[in-house]
């Protein structure tokens, strides 16, 4: 990693600290924003854990692009989690074959990027 992307990524780090201490919940519970608070760490910790190791700069700039992704929709949205999407089922495919590996695939490929590492941590 070059000094230049490590500061980037300390700074998404300490960014999303920041976000997470001036949290305010949209319903404006006390318990409900100190959850999200602390929802919003847990998640920052165990995301940036889990890629502390990855090398290739391919991978490190999609883990910022969906760092910054993820950031701006809580922002504007007011929500921490994910956002779900919303994708349409698998049809009529059998149970196995080239018709459920080609939809299964089409699945994967039009997951937005801010949800590409979300269903490998929950």
């Amino acid at each position: 990693m070059t000094p230049a992307t490590r500061r980037e990524v300390l700074g998404l780090y300490r960014k999303i600290l920041q976000i997470a201490k001036n949290w305010q919940s949209a319903s404006g519970q006390i318990e409900e924003t100190v959850r999200e608070k602390e929802y919003i760490k847990n998640e920052a910790r165990t995301l940036f854990r889990k890629n502390k190791n990855v090398t290739d700069p391919k991978l490190i700039k999609q883990c910022i692009a969906e760092c910054e992704a993820r950031i701006e929709i809580g922002l504007h949205y007011n929500i921490p989690y994910p956002r779900p999407i919303h994708l349409p089922p698998m049809g009529l495919a059998h149970k196995q074959g080239r018709t459920l590996r080609h939809q299964e695939k089409l699945r994967k490929i039009s997951k937005p990027i801010y949800l590409k590492s979300h269903d490998e941590v929950s």
